[in-house]
């Protein structure tokens, strides 16, 4: 896959839907294989879902191809940095954050003034990482 960054992107309050379809587009451009844009939209709808139902919304959405990787940026309101909370398998929800931290191991967070970005890379490469 070339690096290239795809404009532009979809409209802050975005939906999982939209957001997905417009990542859909942007691999499809770069010819990546059906495993990488599986976890990709796994990674968006996490994330997206995340900042609809937590975090007031989505202010910012992204998807970069760079070299060796896929970079997901999802902007919100919130402060509230995202955690792993302990596997509780009787309780719905809470998984999210796991599965995006196994799918994109290099995730960060960015905080500033008006919320935060969650920066997201998965590796182009066909193996997926091991769990945390």
């Amino acid at each position: 896959m070339r690096p290239r960054s795809v404009a532009p992107n979809p409209p802050p309050g975005t939906s999982c839907a939209r957001a997905r379809d417009y990542a859909r587009r942007v691999l499809a451009e770069q010819y990546a294989p059906p495993s990488l844009v599986a976890d990709v939209l796994t990674v968006v709808s996490e994330l997206v879902s995340n900042a609809v139902r937590h975090a007031g919304g989505v202010t910012g959405f992204r998807v970069t191809v760079r070299a060796g990787q896929v970079v997901v940026e999802v902007s919100d309101r919130s402060a509230l940095l995202p955690h792993l909370g302990p596997p509780c398998p009787h309780t719905p929800g809470g998984f999210g954050w796991r599965v995006v931290k196994t799918l994109a191991p290099s995730t960060f967070v960015r905080s500033h003034r008006t919320g935060k970005t969650v920066v997201a890379a998965l590796p182009t490469h066909t193996g997926r990482p091991p769990a945390p």
